[in-house]
């Protein structure tokens, strides 16, 4: 996504638990773009509030002070619970502390940190209402189509993707007086192992990972790319009308009957 942003001219800052992971995104495969000053990174547990405060206001500075878009893009990245435990084991409580304060409260605390970096002056007086003609800053929110489907023992990732989807509805009415739209992107079945150190050096394609299944699952006939949630994305920053929305990106899985 960061690509993505920085070749349609944006200016990016990375927060990332993965050391390794980041350096490569940020000195290697964004080479170009971090010698020109235009992308910038920062190690961030997004589960200690007090770090994400710090970074943030470091993210603010890179920019100037005026931050346009937040992505939240940061989750657990496997649904299940670990070890192929269910919910009749007790262990699974601390995972769902770890999926609660990852991928939903980091989202409502990285948001709030934005907000003073992001909300507009352009308030009339007289009627209260936005005189603002153009897009303005947006907070989008990457959920998933699990929100909305699961497998068995999915009950943590599950509940924390669909309560992004009411923080994104909320926050749009909470903070639409200050100018900032807030949407989310949920996507579906997204083949990203090309898009990785490991995956860097191997040379690894997106093509050669979609099997016959991602196929026969998706109406579009493949499974999705890092483009295609970029693609939204980058609408979503430009969609001055469109606010407290969730767009599935997910090749039309959720609406096929199994």
């Amino acid at each position: 996504m960061s690509r993505y942003f920085l070749e349609a001219g944006h200016r990016v800052y990375i927060l990332d638990i993965n050391e390794e992971e980041l350096e490569h995104t940020t000195k290697v495969h964004l080479a170009k773009f971090h010698q020109g000053g235009q992308v910038e990174s920062a190690i961030c547990n997004l589960r200690d509030v007090d770090e994400i405060r710090k970074k943030v206001e470091a993210a603010a500075k890179f920019f100037d002070n005026r931050i346009d878009v937040l992505v939240n893009n940061a989750s657990i990245a496997s649904p299940y619970w670990s070890d192929n435990k269910t919910m009749e084991d007790s262990d699974t409580l601390k995972e769902w502390q770890a999926y609660v304060e990852t991928n939903l409260t980091s989202a409502f605390v990285i948001s709030q940190a934005c907000i003073p970096y992001m909300k507009t002056q352009a308030a009339d007086n007289k009627t209260g209402a936005q005189q603002i003609h153009e897009a303005g800053p947006c907070i989008i929110h990457i959920g998933s189509f699990r929100a909305q489907m699961s497998d068995p023992n999915q009950e943590g990732y599950a509940a924390t993707k669909a309560g992004q989807l009411g923080l994104t509805q909320a926050m749009a009415i909470s903070l639409g007086h200050l100018g900032i739209r807030v949407n989310l992107i949920a996507p579906g079945r997204i083949k990203v192992a090309h898009e990785c150190k490991e995956g860097d050096e191997k040379g690894t394609g997106w093509e050669e990972q979609v099997a016959e299944k991602d196929v026969d699952d998706h109406p579009t006939n493949r499974a999705g790319r890092p483009k295609d949630i970029a693609d939204a994305a980058l609408y979503l920053i430009d969609a001055a009308f469109v606010t407290g929305q969730d767009i599935t990106v997910d090749g039309g899985a959720l609406k096929k009957k199994t």
